[in-house]
């Protein structure tokens, strides 16, 4: 299975293979020649994805517990890769390190499927969940994801050849190899200062500075900056879409709190001391937290519904893309192999469905894997279509979506079994979806490089098995570490989802609160402004320390972008901001794991 592709190279000074097919070089030319194929599917390529794809899984799922988004795994693996493979092994094919960022992206696609859904069983206090199926459960959404999207590959790449901003992004990365050792070194860089920071922070247990109250701002604007690497490099790499959730937050603190204490609504001291919180606690817990997760759920279902021509025209290719069938190369995986693969998966959700959650008939358990399996196909469809042409995926929505239709399909166990059923399918057709679209931008990279789609359908593969392991034990360390769903892992997304099975549940929740907020997060999303509602909800949902800081990471980039030009952004600023982010990430998951482990606790 490993090893070099069959497409023939010929390099005269470039050993990446972007000469190849020229004519022999002329005798004067001294400068060394190989021919044959070049590196591609490779144990190195293999090996690194795997190294790296754990790092960034790791990392990208902690930063996602606290700012309840995630963000592409594969710019990072890209130029760790050139590092790696160029700095440290001396080998320098482009393809061999998409190869490595495929794999790489694979394992990190985990992070988002399983932080998006499980955090709510945490959350819901329902952790008696079978942890070795569930696993394995999302390691067979895993490969029906891979396996459903791969028949659109023609159709959405080489016939309709949709953008897919994010693959041109990578594709970017990896043809300037002499570049990428360079944003390689920057990247540690940056990891190693946040890292050090982050330490600091936590010996310390200086996490925050109190700006708001040196300079005299009442309590009621929050004026609290969190002390985090992280969170300012998340704000670079969103650039000015991350505008749009800090929007949200200064709504809250620095236009609604004003308005509501010049109208004497906001409560008294004594009503404060009573309830033992500050007046910024209380405004986040009691108004803008419900308000916000309304808004999460409202603009993430609002987006599902406008992406709904995106799907009867994904369904078109998809027809279209049976008609060429017969037409397909040997350089994809075999049709054959695709049904197998759909197959078992299957049969591994069902298997899921029946054993993980007692009580459940085969009947109800058949159900389950059945719509299980038609959405994966369907909400795959659907997001790579949405992404291709604007990258921006509505994932939080498609798995809500998901497992309400779970939980109403399993009515008539407990409360509790049906709840558990319905999240641990859920997380698996999350992962799937996930997979889904992160191969269609890996495959639109390849397609901008030359690679070989087979190798890379095999890579993906190859990469879906770890990530659901690493992401099922990072949630439960941070969880005995300090609980999911609070002040230190506020999983925004696992909350929304959590309070959507309290209502169905018909538990005690803020329904006024959530309707309004669904209400305004639906509006903002029809401005036709992708995740608008989503983003706006989440700055309303978080801490506003933490939009403090995020803002510092967004003005950072539009300044560089205005002032240094994008070229500069690219090369530098965003090296720099993915090494905030895995520095101060490991850090965070290794200050967890060694908090549980002092305190005689384990992860399982």
């Amino acid at each position: 299975m490993l090893g070099p592709t069959r497409q023939p190279c010929y390099e005269r000074g470039k050993p990446d293979g972007s000469n190849k097919g020229q004519q022999e070089p002329r005798m004067s030319d001294t400068r060394p020649i190989r021919r044959g194929p070049y590196p591609e599917l490779t144990w190195p390529g293999v090996l690194v994805g795997y190294l790296l794809g754990s790092l960034i899984a790791l990392s990208i799922g902690y930063a996602s517990l606290k700012l309840g988004f995630s963000i592409e795994g594969s710019e990072l693996a890209a130029i760790l890769g050139f590092g790696i493979l160029r700095g440290l092994m001396g080998r320098s094919s482009i393809v061999e390190n998409n190869i490595n960022q495929s794999l790489a992206s694979s394992v990190n696609a985990a992070s988002s499927g399983m932080v998006f859904s499980l955090p709510a069983l945490f959350i819901l206090d329902y952790t008696d969940f079978n942890i070795p199926l569930t696993v394995l459960g999302c390691m067979a959404g895993a490969v029906l994801g891979i396996a459903f999207i791969i028949p659109l590959r023609k159709q959405m790449i080489d016939f309709e050849r949709l953008p897919f901003p994010g693959g041109i992004a990578v594709a970017a990365i990896l043809k300037s190899p002499g570049a990428g050792m360079h944003k390689a070194w920057l990247l540690v860089g940056g990891a190693v200062i946040s890292g050090a920071v982050h330490a600091l922070s936590l010996a310390t247990h200086w996490d925050s500075v109190p700006l708001g109250s040196w300079i005299g701002m009442p309590d009621y604007m929050n004026g609290v900056w969190y002390l985090s690497l992280m969170t300012v490099g998340v704000g670079f790499l969103s650039g000015g879409g991350g505008l749009y959730f800090v929007v949200g937050g200064y709504a809250c603190y620095w236009v609604l709190a004003p308005i509501l204490n010049l109208q004497g609504l906001l409560p008294s001291a004594q009503e404060l001391e009573t309830a033992g919180v500050g007046m910024a606690r209380y405004l986040q817990s009691s108004l803008f937290r419900p308000v916000g997760i309304g808004m999460l759920i409202g603009g993430a279902l609002t987006g599902v519904v406008l992406a709904l021509p995106l799907m009867f025209n994904a369904v078109r290719s998809m027809h279209q893309a049976s008609k060429t069938q017969s037409a397909v190369s040997r350089d994809e995986l075999p049709i054959r192999a695709l049904y197998i693969a759909v197959v078992a998966a299957f049969g591994v959700l069902l298997t899921i469905s029946e054993l993980a959650v007692p009580g459940m008939t085969f009947w109800r358990g058949a159900a389950m894997a059945v719509l299980g399996t038609l959405w994966i196909w369907m909400a795959g469809v659907i997001l790579s279509e949405c992404i291709g042409r604007t990258n921006w995926s509505p994932l939080s929505g498609m798995t809500l979506i998901a497992i309400t239709i779970l939980i109403f399909v399993g009515s008539g166990l407990g409360d509790r079994q049906t709840v558990m059923a319905a999240v641990i399918v859920g997380a698996a057709a999350c992962v799937a979806m996930s997979q889904a679209t992160d191969l269609m931008l890996d495959l639109k990279t390849g397609y901008l490089v030359g690679a070989t789609p087979r190798m890379q359908q095999i890579a993906q593969l190859l990469g879906s098995w770890i990530g659901p392991i690493l992401i099922m034990w990072l949630l439960f360390w941070l969880h005995k570490d300090s609980p999911l769903g609070g002040e230190k892992y506020p999983a925004p997304q696992g909350q929304a989802l959590a309070s959507v099975i309290q209502g169905i549940l018909g538990g005690d929740v803020p329904t006024q609160k959530y309707i309004a907020g669904a209400g305004l997060g639906a509006l903002l999303s029809t401005s036709g402004i992708g995740g608008l509602g989503v983003l706006v909800g989440l700055g309303f949902y978080l801490p506003f320390d933490i939009v403090l800081t995020y803002t510092i990471g967004t003005v950072l980039r539009l300044g560089l972008d205005r002032w240094k030009g994008s070229v500069f952004s690219e090369d530098v600023g965003i090296p720099v901001a993915a090494g905030l982010i895995v520095g101060e990430a490991l850090i965070g998951v290794g200050s967890a794991v060694y908090n549980v482990i002092s305190s005689g606790g384990g992860a399982g």
